[in-house]
């Protein structure tokens, strides 16, 4: 085999290795296997199931769990994907007016929440 072939062979081989990593990485699979609320950071830091302190938001969201739309504070709720502080306060307005969200559709009644917001909170939110 010349020297041509062999660089050829190489890069196919190359771009093949880095094609199967790209299509595996980030793994869907869950990093913990246990429910959402039993996740907690240990004294270091790190997230486990079992006892421990409670996550932040933002480290929920990091970890791809989905916040509870009827206990998140203004401040937390702005953290998702395009809500922004008023429109958080908006729907935290709203929440304590409702007394608590039971359905997607008020969220959608709320001002400022349209087809692609509402999309996002559904994704970072859930109504418990």
């Amino acid at each position: 085999m010349n020297r041509t072939a062999a660089l050829a062979v190489a890069i196919a081989l190359t771009l093949a290795g880095l094609w199967w990593g790209a299509s595996r990485w980030p793994s869907s699979a869950a990093a913990l296997d246990c429910p959402a609320a039993q996740v907690h950071l240990d004294p270091r830091g790190v997230a486990r199931c079992g006892p421990g302190q409670p996550l932040s938001a933002a480290q929920q969201l990091g970890l791809g769990l989905k916040l509870d739309l009827n206990q998140v504070t203004a401040a937390e709720l702005s953290l998702v994907p395009s809500v922004g502080p008023q429109l958080a306060q908006a729907l935290v307005a709203e929440r304590t007016r409702l007394g608590r969200f039971v359905s997607w559709d008020q969220i959608d009644a709320v001002a400022g929440v349209g087809s692609a917001r509402l999309s996002a909170l559904q994704a970072a939110t859930e109504i418990r």
